[in-house]
């Protein structure tokens, strides 16, 4: 049976319901570009965290990271920040300098750096500060749809998400994507796909996103169907597999096979995405270089040996990647079992929370400035 919804972003349409979940260091415009291009265009592709005082005070690195070419329609952003003030400062600057068509806001980083000063997954908790963060946001944005993506809670004891799913409705936010996991989850066990029904249920005025476990065409769908969420956010799915949201329009538009790539097909990709990297930075050593924390990804499974991966992780040059892979048996079929989870699916016992933290909800709580990293893209 074919899925036929759309998603609705404020004036935006996401045809299919797809949205490329924001990561740290990887949702790069050279990485958005592989991802639109397998989809045909289809979806929305976030930009990576940009930290709301780095964006006021304009640091450089963040200053690229927002930083959208032609093709990209809409132009989206994921803010983090901490203090309404600042957070309020970083979104009239968006407008007033036109540097995107849409602003989502990160509660849901579960890094202990982030959450012991009160930031990320555990500032839901405080709800005033919440609703004061984002009534700035609603406010600055004027006519720019904002939405927010946050975790569960804290913890199983300490689950945030029905109230703040209630006051972002209340302050005026589009649409709220969910991550089926705690901060204590981080991202080990399986993510709760219930949870993102009752929210669904909760606030049926505005879209719901699904996040947590999608690591095929096939997940996304049936996440939709079991949860009646609105669209899904994708994350680790696509680590290494820019071409699942090639996947993804198919199974939404009813046609086509998941795609089993060799690892020629791989290659080329791998390839394209350190020339991309290379471009984007300026210097093809420096794309490269960072192309090499997607090594791993791209090849999970294939049969290369343990020294030409040592090698791929070290390369820093085009010529060495393409000599490297010359090496190899580009003919191998798509492995059995590649298609399963990747990325970081380890999990924490206990959240580092500020003293006293978790005392009362509802205290007129701030965050240390600290809270908020100096740079963005994590």
């Amino acid at each position: 049976m074919t899925l036929t919804q759309q998603l609705q972003i404020g004036p935006h349409t996401v045809q299919p319901p797809v949205v490329l979940a924001p990561m740290a260091g990887i949702t790069n415009a050279p990485f958005r570009t592989l991802c639109r291009e397998f989809s045909g265009g289809k979806g929305l592709f976030v930009s990576e965290m940009i930290t709301t005082r780095a964006l006021v005070e304009r640091d450089a690195k963040t200053m690229r990271l927002v930083h959208f070419d032609g093709t990209e329609k809409p132009r989206s952003i994921q803010l983090y920040g901490v203090d309404p003030v600042t957070v309020g400062k970083a979104v009239r600057m968006i407008v007033e300098e036109d540097l995107a068509d849409h602003i989502d806001l990160n509660f849901g980083c579960p890094v202990p750096k982030v959450t012991r000063k009160g930031g990320g997954s555990a500032l839901p908790f405080k709800r005033h500060l919440l609703r004061a963060i984002l009534r700035e946001a609603v406010t600055g944005a004027g006519d720019l749809p904002v939405t927010m993506k946050m975790r569960k809670g804290i913890d199983d004891d300490h689950l945030t998400y029905l109230d703040a799913g209630r006051i972002a409705v209340e302050e005026g936010v589009t649409a709220i994507a969910l991550h089926g996991r705690t901060a204590a989850q981080h991202y080990g066990g399986t993510a709760d796909w219930e949870a993102i029904a009752r929210l669904k249920e909760a606030v049926p005025e505005i879209p719901v996103l699904g996040n947590g476990d999608i690591w095929s065409a096939d997940d996304a769908v049936r996440m939709m169907r079991e949860t009646g969420c609105d669209g899904v956010v994708v994350g680790r799915g696509c680590l290494g597999r820019p071409w699942l949201f090639g996947d993804l329009v198919a199974a939404f538009e009813g046609g086509g096979s998941p795609a089993r790539p060799t690892l020629r097909e791989v290659a080329a990709v791998m390839r394209r995405h350190a020339e991309l990297l290379g471009e984007w930075l300026e210097d093809e050593a420096r794309g490269v270089i960072d192309f090499r924390k997607h090594v791993a990804w791209y090849t999970k499974g294939f049969s290369i040996g343990s020294e030409v991966r040592k090698k791929l992780a070290i390369t820093s040059s085009l010529d060495e990647m393409d000599a490297l892979m010359s090496e190899l048996d580009l003919d191998q079929p798509w492995p059995m079992g590649a298609d399963g989870p990747r990325g970081r699916t380890s999990g924490r016992n206990r959240v580092v929370l500020p003293d006293g933290w978790l005392n009362d909800p509802y205290e007129q709580a701030s965050v240390d400035v600290d809270a908020e990293l100096d740079t963005s893209g994590g």
